[in-house]
């Protein structure tokens, strides 16, 4: 790691984490807000993540985010799996496996995994089996691994390809098939349209396999991550999108599972500040209202930046969030979700990621119920 020696122990390595997030310039959030309205629900507090964003921050704060989160009372995390940041001004993109080894390591209840790993280009199938089945083992039950077809930014820019959807689909499925394979154990020859492997063993695996959920942001994504996958990550506006959720209970169904039981994580994005605070987000994030769309194919941040200053001036990027510090706002954004099926994944691309974290900790998640 490229910021601090090696060998720290966990008493300096957090003091690290923590001074790094509380430095003068972050801009601590105002400490004022109207009270909460508790959500009426069956009294069970609801599921909620927090996202840990490679492409913002460094390795040590996000470890110290993610146990802050975790002391909050935040059920889960996820990291992004990048070689890019999305916007050149994003400006960093450590290496996530180790990151989630650290998350691992310094929390004690949270579950986390990626959001989400491309095993298509960068990484191999059978490397990531290896790293997953190795975390399943450190921290058992509380690892989960997120999978997707990937982006051109991470995997045309680090490998020189980066396939069309349709064949890109396809290698997921291949993908997570093998590493499905090799969780079991067993000594496998696997020779796919795009995957091979000749007598290769993982020799340690966990005792419960690692579960995979698979983001879909279209039709047949939704279909793939129900018939694939353990799970569906999605964004907002997916999770209520009929024909997805339609697609997605089809999948699941002709796998012999119930959708409505299939966890379900939506990155949901927040401001807890003022104007100033969602203009600094929404500049580092302005790509987010394109859905992707033709930037995926776009493989320098450079570019995409660029171009997201061309096409999105900032009040459209953050005119969907919940903004401001009243908890109603934020309580009623995750409750909605919540009564979707899924499970809020918090993310805000604020500075101040610990004034967020106790915020939500403080005045939101104990009024979220299912």
């Amino acid at each position: 790691m490229n910021d601090h020696a090696d060998g720290m122990t966990r008493r300096e390595f957090s003091f690290l984490g923590a001074a790094l997030g509380s430095l003068p310039h972050l801009g601590r959030l105002p400490q004022t807000a109207a009270s909460p309205t508790p959500s009426p629900g069956n009294g069970q507090r609801a599921p909620v993540g927090f996202v840990l964003g490679h492409e913002q921050f460094r390795t040590p704060q996000l470890v110290s985010a993610a146990e802050r989160a975790d002391r909050a009372g935040f059920t889960h995390v996820w990291t992004s799996d990048h070689s890019h940041p999305w916007q050149d001004n994003e400006g960093h993109s450590m290496f996530p496996w180790i990151t989630l080894a650290l998350i691992g390591d310094h929390t004690s209840k949270v579950t986390y995994g990626t959001g989400v790993t491309c095993p298509l280009y960068r990484h191999h199938p059978s490397q990531v089996a290896q790293a997953f089945a190795s975390l399943g083992i450190l921290t058992p039950g509380r690892v989960f691994l997120g999978v997707g077809t990937g982006e051109s930014l991470n995997e045309q820019a680090s490998t020189g390809r980066y396939d069309r959807y349709p064949e890109r689909r396809a290698r997921l499925i291949e993908a997570v098939t093998l590493i499905r394979k090799l969780w079991t154990g067993e000594r496998t020859t696997f020779k796919g349209d795009y995957y091979r492997t000749d007598q290769f063993k993982l020799y340690d695996v966990p005792d419960k396999a690692v579960p995979i959920y698979i983001a879909a942001s279209g039709p047949k994504s939704a279909y793939t991550a129900g018939r694939y996958g353990d799970g569906w990550i999605a964004q907002t506006k997916d999770i209520a999108d009929p024909q997805l959720r339609t697609e997605f209970a089809r999948g699941a169904r002709a796998a012999g599972r119930d959708p409505d039981t299939m966890p379900k994580l939506v990155e949901t994005w927040v401001v807890v500040g003022d104007q100033a605070q969602a203009e600094y987000a929404a500049n580092l994030w302005r790509f987010t209202p394109g859905g992707f769309g033709d930037l995926l194919y776009q493989p320098n941040p450079v570019t995409i930046q660029q171009i997201a200053e061309k096409r999105w001036p900032l009040p459209e990027v953050y005119g969907p969030w919940p903004r401001g510090t009243d908890p109603g706002v934020h309580i009623k954004a995750l409750q909605k979700i919540v009564d979707t099926g899924g499970v809020p994944m918090v993310h805000s691309g604020q500075a101040d990621q610990a004034g967020v974290i106790d915020f939500y900790g403080r005045q939101v998640l104990p009024h979220v119920h299912r």
